[in-house]
């Protein structure tokens, strides 16, 4: 082991012990710098000042009790979590997942991505994260209502929108958001749009957020294509998860003319050799919140599955938009056997570390979640701008915006990895690309 490996070796040893309990924190952290040694080979001053212990210890991390009353009548109580983990860029931003896999270690590690997929968006914003355990499947819309108002009766003393922009993420959408908006209304006693991304159209919303994760998901895909000389238009594509980034990821590969041949929820997955209904799905998921077997149901052509896994399809590219650490090494293994040349992940890590080992020895193109899903945070950047100016821009306008941001990070992660000795690795490019924004801008605002 040369000195380099050793010096972050114990950058990550002294992590362990100080973040016992966090494995997705961990393995958040044990990748890039896996890619940090690269760095510091070639640029030893990044080592200056304590930057890398710095870099992976939050600024701040919030954790507070919220009780809300059931329908019931009963009190219950969840647990609220707001990690500020990087201000050197910009304020704050990241968003708010409600899930009862919600822990301290794992929003730790959705902060510390963020970090580096807003470094890569090129647009001054910090990372961050938050949640709660709350579930709010199964809740009623009074459920759900008090439970926000009581989440942001907290939060909101800890928020800005020159300090922290939370959005959403999974299991908070539009209805959640506009309920944790309106608390922070009543709270703050104005209406400062900037303060939280997601909302709804008529009060500051901006057109193509809803679309903007799944869709740059796919504009990434179409570049990593492009760059083979391939294209998507003809391909059979794969993508796991049924929410916002899934449904819009397979509306925007069916628009360039691939055909979706999978997709799943938490129950099930569904084989769709024809292509997906997206307008139905989204009826099933998004209005009556029902499960996958109910798209099943009401279409010909469709296959429900309860056992095996969605990665066993055959395809050519293979869009994981579900949920950390869902795609394992084994169905890496299946996904390669049948023939998948392109990974783009959707969702935040949901590759696992065998995973990717997997995909990097078959020499498949692998685009990590904090290169092709900073989409969204990239439009709720977007809709800051047009908060900030008063101004609302169209669909296309935006969309189009979208594209060239998911263009350049292609481009930045591309040109980083062959930089560094890495070329086709954008797992090294990405990692890099975004720590040496972050770390420059840590490095001239002093011991902080």
């Amino acid at each position: 082991m040369n000195a380099i490996d050793q010096e972050v070796a114990g950058y990550y040893d002294r992590l362990l012990e100080r973040n016992a309990g966090e494995p997705e924190f961990h393995q958040a952290v044990a990748e890039v710098l896996d890619s940090l040694k690269i760095v510091l080979s070639k640029d030893p001053h990044y080592a200056d000042y304590g930057l890398i212990e710095r870099l992976c210890e939050p600024e701040r991390q919030i954790i507070f009790r919220v009780p809300w009353l059931d329908d019931n009548n009963n009190v219950r109580v969840n647990r609220g979590f707001r990690v500020q983990f990087n201000s050197a860029l910009g304020p704050y931003k990241g968003g708010l997942r409600f899930h009862p896999s919600v822990n301290l270690g794992v929003i730790k590690f959705l902060g510390f991505e963020q970090i580096f997929k807003n470094s890569l968006t090129g647009l001054p914003i910090g990372g961050g994260k938050g949640g709660s355990d709350f579930d709010p499947k199964g809740k009623s819309e009074g459920e759900v209502m008090r439970f926000c108002q009581s989440f942001m009766t907290e939060l909101w003393r800890h928020i800005g929108e020159y300090r922290d922009v939370p959005a959403g993420d999974i299991g908070v959408g539009g209805r959640e958001i506009g309920y944790l908006f309106g608390q922070y209304r009543r709270l703050a006693n104005q209406h400062e749009s900037g303060v939280l991304t997601g909302k709804g159209l008529e009060w500051g919303g901006s057109l193509a957020r809803t679309e903007a994760t799944g869709y740059g998901c796919v504009y990434f895909t179409q570049e990593m294509m492009k760059a083979n000389g391939e294209e998507l238009s003809g391909a059979k594509v794969i993508v796991s998860g049924s929410g916002n980034v899934a449904i819009y990821a397979i509306q925007k590969a069916q628009e360039l003319g691939a055909t979706v041949v999978g997709f799943s929820d938490s129950s099930a997955w569904v084989e769709t050799p024809n292509g997906v209904d997206v307008e139905l799905l989204r009826d099933v998921k998004e209005r009556r919140r029902e499960r996958v077997s109910a798209y099943v149901d009401e279409t010909q052509g469709a296959t429900l599955h309860t056992d095996g896994s969605i990665w066993d399809l055959a395809a050519d590219v293979a869009l994981p938009c579900a949920t950390q650490n869902e795609l394992g090494g084994d169905h890496a293994r299946s996904l390669v056997s049948n023939g998948v040349r392109y990974v783009a992940e959707g969702a935040n890590m949901p590759s696992t570390a065998e995973a990717i080992e997997v995909f990097r020895e078959a020499k498949v193109n692998f685009g990590p979640g904090k290169a092709a899903n900073a989409g969204g945070v990239a439009t709720s950047a977007l809709e800051m701008q047009q908060n900030a100016s008063r101004d609302k821009w169209t669909f296309e306008y935006t969309d189009e915006r979208l594209h060239k941001i998911m263009s350049n990070i292609f481009k930045m992660t591309a040109e980083t990895a062959a930089e560094y000795d890495h070329e086709g690795d954008f797992i090294v490019g990405a990692n890099i690309a975004g720590f040496k924004k972050v770390a420059d801008a840590m490095l001239a605002q002093g011991v902080i």
